[in-house]
């Protein structure tokens, strides 16, 4: 068991400690004042709005195959059930302290799906990045909306509470569905390279970034662990404890690893991650309990640092 359990958590965490030192360096960056505000704006608002959409696109339209791969649905449909369970159990831990606890339980659910989970499926497997950014994409079409519609009501108060319906039309959502029915339809086949690899070589550019914008988000945030030390060891153990644990049991009863092992690990991986950085950015924009929230974002962060790779060689030794 040692054979499989050490080589797997090292591997998985020399790729989880390379995306952390990114994102450190970026912070640093912030906590200096050389990398601004109007920085990470403009770089969020060129990956949000063209580089990921690209990626989104010219991945899907190249690499998705919906009749070798028939049960593509359930990846959206996973990234409902593993953010609702998060949900559920956040629920059942603060029920007697709700509504006043309601932000955190946006913090059990709703991870970081995306820029989180890229970067670390780009170290870990290399020569089928391609397919781990397909179902990355896929898996987005269930997350990204319930981000800006459920989470977003949960983790501000006050201003422009509820559901941000204009969020939920955003550029890598719609080039996800566009995408997608490009290939339905056939209509991929007559897309010319001259046009595809241009996209291509655009949408490469957004893994990195956007793990740059992730550091720099997690780099401005001040951290008061003494307050929240409860809520934080609470809101840890439902979101890096109790749902991976639920979805390694899950995926091991459905037999999943034997039909689609990179799915199965993909699952894995994005039921042990921490908290979506967008929850910050929403209680920044709308209002809510800035300093609770992202003090408690950032302890999740230091601890999935350890307890992903930790997860992943649970997995390989199932």
């Amino acid at each position: 068991m040692d054979g499989i359990f050490a080589p797997a958590f090292s591997a998985t965490l020399v790729a989880v400690a390379k995306v952390f030192l990114v994102m450190a360096g970026a912070g640093a960056l912030v906590r200096a004042r050389i990398l601004r505000d109007e920085h990470i704006t403009a770089m969020t608002a060129v990956t949000v709005n063209v580089l990921l959409p690209c990626l989104i696109f010219s991945n899907i339209v190249r690499t998705f195959d919906p009749f070798s791969f028939p049960f593509w649905w359930a990846l959206p449909l996973a990234a409902g059930l593993m953010i609702g369970l998060g949900l559920g159990l956040g629920v059942l831990i603060y029920r007697r302290r709700l509504p006043e606890k309601r932000s955190l339980l946006a913090l059990c659910g709703i991870h970081n799906s995306g820029y989180l989970i890229l970067p670390i499926g780009q170290a870990l497997f290399p020569e089928q990045f391609d397919l781990f950014a397909n179902y990355t994409f896929l898996y987005l079409l269930g997350a990204g909306p319930l981000l800006w519609s459920l989470g977003k009501a949960l983790v501000t108060s006050g201003g422009e509470g509820g559901i941000d319906w204009k969020g939920l039309a955003n550029p890598p959502l719609i080039a996800n569905v566009v995408a997608i029915l490009t290939v339905f339809c056939g209509g991929h086949v007559h897309i010319p390279a001259l046009l595809l690899d241009p996209l291509d070589m655009l949408g490469r550019a957004a893994v990195p970034i956007g793990n740059l914008i992730l550091g720099a988000v997690l780099g401005g945030i001040s951290l008061r662990l003494g307050p929240y030390i409860s809520d934080a060891l609470k809101t840890i153990l439902v979101k890096l404890v109790l749902v991976p644990a639920a979805t390694i049991l899950a995926l091991a009863a459905l037999d999943v690893r034997a039909a689609f092992p990179l799915m199965a690990a993909f699952l894995v991986l994005e039921s042990a991650a921490a908290p979506a950085t967008g929850l910050i950015l929403q209680v920044r924009h709308y209002g809510g309990d800035e300093e609770r929230v992202s003090s408690l974002m950032m302890i999740s962060y230091l601890a999935c640092l350890m307890l992903m790779p930790l997860w992943i060689a649970v997995w390989n030794i199932l």
